[in-house]
């Protein structure tokens, strides 16, 4: 259990720092337009999104108690 939570700390912690440093990704979207029969017609629309601040300190946040409170753990 402590192994899994340093673990899942570590992983919360560096998902925040790439938040905070980098919050805005891309990614493609694909959206089916007409179906008509077998045939399909699709387009792929590239989107972003942003994570919030608050959502990256709260990555942090979490990571740092988890390996905190890890070697209280059983």
């Amino acid at each position: 259990m402590k192994r899994f939570a340093v673990i899942l700390g570590v992983i919360f912690l560096l998902l925040g720092i790439v938040a905070l440093l980098h919050p805005d990704f891309d990614y493609h979207k694909r959206e089916e337009l007409a179906k008509i029969g077998p045939v399909t017609a699709t387009v792929e629309k590239p989107e972003r999104t942003t994570v919030p601040p608050a959502v990256a300190a709260a990555l942090l946040i979490a990571g740092a108690v988890l390996i905190a409170i890890s070697p209280k753990l059983k």
